[in-house]
């Protein structure tokens, strides 16, 4: 009896085993249940594909990741006729033919290679029922009250027919050869509002394609934000949250057969050109592409040509003339900022254009001697782009193709590119009609300038070198000899100053400007005209480790949004520090109502205030060569130059910290009404105390008020609490400053209100870095909704804040913070 049943048991197994792996060759029609799993190989008859739709149109499984490579593979969905993939589980990570996917008992479907999973629909513990496959090309994972995931909500670069596709999703194209991707989203528009928007991943991202500037589609409603779209029979249709059709984009037109018929499925895929193309995935047939493409015009995406060409209409590319030299027509900048080559700004050929400018917001309007400093100033700046008709400005970071504008829509847009300024960029004389003889005289002339004016400079510099001579002092002590040798080894230096210049330019210091931290500002002039703030260190006993401090950190920093350093003195026991003079001083002089007689700022020039000074922050954090704490922002230190662009003072005693550290305790103290929460607690202080200083000040600028002003109701005393309370009632826009005039469809009031209550959570790991700020401002990223875990805590903050207040609420001083914690040290301010 023993023997009988073990021969039956092992009989069962085998069955069990035998009939495993019959099924593991046959498909799995519709739905998938729990305790599946499987891998390329158990499905290699079936072309991997293990999943089909009712009506066999789509099929989900292993692909391979190119035709050229068998042994890396893609979970995805296909259509299986045109074998077209629309959708992909594992795009950037490819796995074996070995790697399972798994769709457990617990209801969570994953991908796993070399014992880790590559991706999940993290649907564990939640019910799931089974997995099926939708024949519009949807895959699901089922619950008993409906869908708990899907791919449709998932898209990588392609959209279905019936997919609809709503505020946060984002199509991104495969990378080309340049490593480029692109991006399709719904973000807020430039005129505010929100819009369907084509953009390129630089960095910032730019946008070159807008469904709102679209002429090809059609208008069915006035007025209204988009929140969303689909393709429905042959036109891709755009809704707002009511779901009321706003606009129509026909797809079908020329594009083969088909196109009326409702039942035709339609992809619309983002290809690493830029481009959106349209296809009819015909059932049992292959794809046929329409001929409407987004954009129209291959100048209209970033890259059709090489960066720096000029993309002629029908993709004709012409280097500019400024780099016909360069046999790659690049002006060959490398890491501008780390570089100590001389720069200047070469013209572009006329009527040239650039596909961001109608895309986004100018980085500020200006004239065109201040927009080509600001490109000078700033040492990542690439490109500038002047409107010589609206004075508007925008500098890029980096640079695509150029564009030709065409006869009947000439660009009044002036370009700079900067270049090396001894030519090597690309600049190079041009020969006359005589070819080779004009250019050899051209080149003598160039060298009899050039040793004319090096004679010159010589004697200059020997008569200078003599002259300071004679006026130095007398033998400097020990002390003083060691900081010069530390000052002298620092590169990159300001210009140093005597005494005696100094004294000279400020009328022997007669006009104070304000009183700094550690010592006083005055405004000077310098001998060729240009006027500077030089702040007067008093105390030097304490002073010459800030100075030190100061004039190393901020010596070798150069960008538009932060204040420069024009030059230093170092002479016996004086310390001094000349800054470029801010002729309209700090913000809180512009945005409070008591301000003194101060014209009042509209929201178009405080916009572009607080996007400035967030870009100087996200430097100071992103892009030194070692990170840099601010640890002291408020109005007072964001100071605003003729034209109202903002600039970041302040920052010399700030916390240097490596790349590779987070967090850092420093010995620097803030102001009150402004320090992040984790000041007054056991946490370490670190960049994202910045974000929360930014924020306090980002709601002062919306408000025109300051935080805590104990003349207000108790409701609204303390400002950020009021804002969190203001949010919980969705009546965020009483919030903004009732003096100010602005467009109710202006999605930027609602989104910077929005930012900044993202930057005051409480949780710091929840505040957003600064470079996501700018991104969020300009309306390259979603807002979300800001979380409300931090309404309590500031409730609790705003106590502590009351009670160590002044009457004055938010003071301008520096919070005590001589504790075992933070140790003390002096603040040094910037020029006011």
């Amino acid at each position: 009896m023993g023997i009988q049943s073990s021969v039956v048991t092992v009989l069962w197994v085998w069955s069990a085993l035998a009939w495993q792996r019959l099924c593991s060759g046959s498909y799995q029609r519709y739905n998938i249940s729990p305790g599946f799993q499987g891998s390329q190989m158990d499905w290699i008859d079936n072309g991997g594909i293990f999943l089909l739709s009712n009506s066999s149109n789509f099929g989900f499984g292993f692909v391979t990741n190119s035709p050229a490579d068998t042994t890396a593979f893609l979970l995805a969905v296909i259509h299986q006729s045109s074998t077209t993939i629309v959708w992909t589980a594992n795009r950037d990570s490819p796995v074996a033919h070995s790697d399972d996917f798994v769709f457990d008992t617990d209801g969570n479907a994953y991908l796993r290679s070399s014992g880790a999973a590559v991706w999940s629909t993290n649907t564990s513990g939640q019910g799931a029922t089974g997995m099926l496959l939708q024949d519009s090309g949807n895959l699901v994972v089922l619950g008993s009250a409906g869908p708990l995931w899907q791919s449709f909500s998932h898209p990588t670069d392609t959209l279905l027919s019936g997919q609809t596709f709503v505020e946060g999703m984002v199509l991104v194209s495969k990378p080309n050869a340049q490593n480029l991707s692109y991006h399709l989203g719904i973000v807020s528009g430039s005129s505010g509002g929100s819009d369907l928007m084509l953009y390129v991943d630089f960095q910032p991202p730019q946008p070159y394609w807008s469904m709102q500037q679209e002429n090809r589609k059609i208008d069915n409603k006035i007025g209204g934000d988009l929140h969303s779209g689909a393709l429905v029979s042959n036109s891709w249709n755009f809704y707002d949250q009511k779901g009321s059709l706003l606009w129509q984009f026909v797809i079908g037109v020329g594009g083969g057969g088909g196109e009326s018929d409702a039942n035709v499925t339609w992809a619309a895929v983002l290809g690493n050109d830029g481009f959106i193309s349209f296809y009819s995935l015909q059932s049992g047939g292959p794809s046929i592409p329409s001929s409407i493409k987004i954009p129209r015009d291959s100048c209209d995406t970033p890259e059709p040509c090489s960066p720096y060409y000029i993309c002629y209409s029908g993709t004709r590319c012409q280097c500019p003339a400024v780099l016909s030299s360069d046999p790659n027509c690049n002006p060959n900048i490398v890491s501008p900022c780390s570089s100590n080559t001389a720069y200047t700004l070469a013209s572009v050929d006329d009527g040239v254009g650039y596909f961001a400018t109608n895309f986004i917001s100018p980085s500020f309007k200006v004239n065109l001697t201040g927009c080509k400093e600001a490109c000078m100033g700033n040492c990542s700046c690439l490109a500038l782009f002047f409107d010589d008709s609206s004075r508007n400005c925008f500098l890029f970071d980096q640079i695509g193709s150029f564009r030709q504008q065409s006869a009947s829509n000439k660009s009044t847009y002036l370009s700079y590119i900067k270049i090396a300024s001894n030519g090597s960029g690309g600049l190079s004389p041009v020969q006359d009609g005589n070819g080779s003889s004009g250019g050899k005289h051209f080149v003598i002339i160039i060298i009899i300038c050039l040793v004319t004016a090096s004679v010159i400079a010589a004697l200059i510099y020997f008569a200078i070198r003599i002259h300071r001579r004679k006026r130095l002092p007398a033998e400097p002590s020990q002390g003083s000899s060691e900081e010069d040798n530390f000052l002298e080894s620092i590169s990159g230096m300001p210009i140093r100053f005597s005494y005696r210049e100094l004294q000279t330019a400020t009328d022997n210091f007669s006009v104070k400007l304000g009183q700094g931290g550690f010592g006083s500002v005055y405004l000077g002039k310098l001998p060729d005209g240009t006027q500077v703030a030089v702040k007067k260190l008093e105390g030097i006993g304490q002073g010459k480790k800030e100075f030190r401090a100061e004039v190393s950190i901020i010596g070798s920093i150069h960008h538009i949004h932060l204040v420069k350093l024009r030059g230093f003195c170092a002479e016996g026991t004086h310390r001094l520090l000349a800054y470029e003079y801010m002729a309209k001083g700090s913000l809180d002089r512009w945005i409070f109502q008591n301000n003194n007689g101060h014209g009042q700022l509209d929201w178009d020039q405080r916009f572009s205030i607080a996007v400035g000074t967030a870009k100087g922050l996200a430097y100071l954090h992103e892009d030194c060569d070692s990170k840099i704490v601010h640890c002291d922002i408020k109005p007072e230190n964001v100071l605003l130059d003729d034209n109202f662009l903002s600039k970041v003072s302040d920052f010399g005693l700030a916390k240097l910290m490596t790349r590779e550290q987070s967090h850092v305790f420093t010995t620097l103290r803030g102001t009150r009404g402004y320090l992040a929460p984790e000041w007054i607690t056991s946490y370490a202080i670190s960049e994202k105390s910045d974000v929360y200083s930014f924020g306090m000040v980002l709601l002062e600028i919306i408000g025109g008020r300051k935080n805590f002003d104990p003349s207000e109701s108790s409701e609204k005393a303390h400002f950020p609490s009021y804002a969190f309370k203001k949010l919980e009632e969705g009546r965020l826009k009483e919030i903004f400053d009732d003096r100010l005039k602005y467009d109710d469809k202006d999605g930027r009031v609602e989104a910077t209100i929005k930012v900044a209550l993202w930057c005051i959570q409480e949780d710091l790991s929840l505040r957003p870095s600064m470079t996501k700020v700018v991104q969020m401002l300009e309306g390259l990223s979603d807002v979300p909704q800001p979380p409300m875990s931090s309404q309590v805590g500031f409730r609790l903050y705003a106590n502590v804040f009351k009670s160590t207040s002044t009457e004055e609420g938010t003071s301008s001083g520096p919070s005590d913070c001589n504790s075992d914690a933070f140790l003390s040290a002096v603040r040094l301010s910037g020029p006011r």
